[in-house]
């Protein structure tokens, strides 16, 4: 029964945005009830998929009956029904900003595309076959595309070329890993690909290698990891405000892509690959992090300061990846979930500064619209995103600190993460005092536009906006409410991704499980 739930959230969204895009293009009310109501569905699903896996329960379903590892095969797990339901509970909190701010109606077909950008996330969760996570990959950054230059303008489709151009390279280096892949397994199934990753010949280590190293670069191209990092402060800086809050998500891709392939495909103690993926991840997510922290000091403009600070966050959850055990799975997965609610707040608050303001420029201006409403959110907002206390970025770091308290690099990831949390704090603050309080110097100078400038919408700044805003700060008021039960969620699914022969056997059956069961770390290596 449960089974056949779990194609349902890559399906409703896709019936969803075909259908506003062939029948309701004209009328934008429509649209927006029909987009409300399926990403309100979507919800519904993730909750679905959630309760049948809470038990410890792995689900497959096979399209169109063909067996795994032939046919296309979803599986949903607890990591699968976590990343849905933080995914399409993101997208309503959005869509609901979206829809009350106006911001639907400055460009053409923003529904369908957030639809089927909403799909290819859903399926790139739920797919067994990683080919299948690569075309999963290209719907939703062919959505991504078109919203990011909603609205136009010249700076944005700038921005815009640049993001298509290095993720069509990434998708390009994706092709040559599948190549590679399939190659030495002759299989692209992720539990086929386990089962058989035991049993290569000596003869093909050094090929396993390069495929491993080929495939965590296009993963860390989608999560925006230095050195593949140079897309990301422009492209979230300058899209439209609320589709860069939705983008918080989309960089989350590439982590819950190293998750799953790395801890089933190639774990530490698989033949030739060994810690190879960790050690490549761990300096890089801190160079990251300190570069994002830079940023945030650097600032500019307050779109930039966000956007850095989302780099920053994407280092810090990539550390926690790169300890490889169960404990910082955990702390990660803690950490993944803040991280993108509150980023998902900062960005929001930027568009209602660039509404009320004009321009989210770090320059004295005269004192905009609701002064008071807007900073407590921003406010509330920083404090989550920079780590201080008591708020959920606190304790996200704190439980990353301590699942890598006995890694080899401690000192050096204790080091970045707490000076880098010191950097971003005083980054937010010199960013706030410009904004909303020396606005009340009464200084008015002429600022260059560094970003850019969209027609003005009284929606934008109605109370409906600032209670949608509200939402995703009231997640992490429930996530820092509810750590501990969380963390032991948390807990559970790394748990359960220890186990590779239940996900083994959940796809191709108990007899492929059981033989990946009895092998042992040195018949593997």
């Amino acid at each position: 029964m449960m089974s056949h739930w779990i194609v349902a959230p890559i399906i409703l969204p896709a019936l969803v945005g075909s259908f506003v895009l062939l029948t309701l293009r004209h009328d934008l009310l429509l649209q927006r009830v029909a987009g409300l109501a399926g990403t309100a569905g979507l919800v519904f699903l993730a909750l679905v998929l959630w309760a049948g896996t809470a038990g410890g329960a792995i689900e497959s379903y096979e399209l169109g009956s063909w067996p795994a590892p032939f046919g296309i095969v979803l599986v949903a797990d607890r990591l699968a029904a976590l990343m849905v339901l933080l995914t399409a509970v993101l997208g309503l909190m959005v869509l609901a900003y979206v829809t009350a701010s106006g911001w639907d109606g400055r460009g053409r077909h923003f529904h369908a595309l957030y639809q089927f950008q909403l799909m290819g996330l859903m399926g790139a969760m739920l797919t067994g076959d990683i080919f299948n996570l690569f075309v999963f990959f290209e719907i939703l950054l062919i959505a991504s595309y078109g919203l990011m230059i909603h609205a136009g303008g010249r700076m944005r489709l700038r921005a815009g070329v640049q993001y298509v151009v290095v993720n069509l390279a990434g998708s390009t280096l994706f092709l040559f890993a599948l190549g590679a892949i399939y190659g030495i397994f002759g299989t692209l199934n992720m539990a086929d690909m386990a089962v058989r990753v035991g049993q290569l010949p000596e003869g093909d280590i050094a090929l396993l290698r390069v495929s491993a190293a080929l495939l965590v670069l296009v993963f860390l191209l989608k999560g925006g990891l230095v050195p593949l990092h140079f897309w990301m402060p422009n492209t979230y800086a300058l899209a439209p405000a609320p589709v860069a809050a939705l983008f918080a998500i989309m960089t989350k891709v590439g982590a819950y892509s190293v998750i799953r392939v790395y801890t089933l495909v190639f774990p530490p103690e698989a033949a030739g690959t060994g810690t190879m993926v960790a050690d490549i991840l761990m300096p890089f997510a801190l160079v990251t992090l300190a570069l994002g922290a830079l940023g945030v000091l650097a600032g500019g403009t307050l779109g930039r300061v966000t956007a850095f600070s989302a780099l920053a966050s994407m280092g810090t959850l990539f550390a926690a990846v790169a300890g490889f055990d169960p404990e910082a799975i955990a702390a990660a997965l803690y950490y993944l979930i803040h991280s993108t609610l509150a980023g998902a707040a900062l960005f929001l608050v930027v568009d209602q500064v660039r509404a009320r303001r004009g321009t989210s420029a770090l320059v004295p201006r005269a004192p905009m619209a609701g002064t008071g409403l807007v900073a407590s959110a921003y406010f509330a907002a920083a404090i989550a995103v920079a780590g201080m206390p008591p708020l959920s970025g606190f304790m996200g770091k704190l439980m990353v600190l301590d699942a890598l308290r006995d890694h080899g690099a401690w000192v050096w990831v204790w080091s970045v993460v707490l000076v880098g949390s010191l950097v971003i704090v005083v980054g937010f603050a010199r960013a706030g005092s410009v904004l909303f309080w020396k606005a009340h110097d009464g200084a008015t100078p002429a600022a260059a536009p560094a970003e850019p400038v969209d027609r003005p919408d009284p929606a934008a700044t109605s109370g409906w906006a600032m209670a949608a805003l509200a939402l995703p700060l009231v997640g992490v008021l429930a996530l820092t409410a509810f750590a501990g039960p969380v963390h032991g969620q948390m807990r559970a699914i790394a748990a359960q991704l220890g186990d590779r022969a239940a996900y083994v056997a959940a796809v191709l059956g108990p007899e492929a499980g059981a033989g990946l069961a009895t092998l042992t770390p040195d018949e593997d290596q």
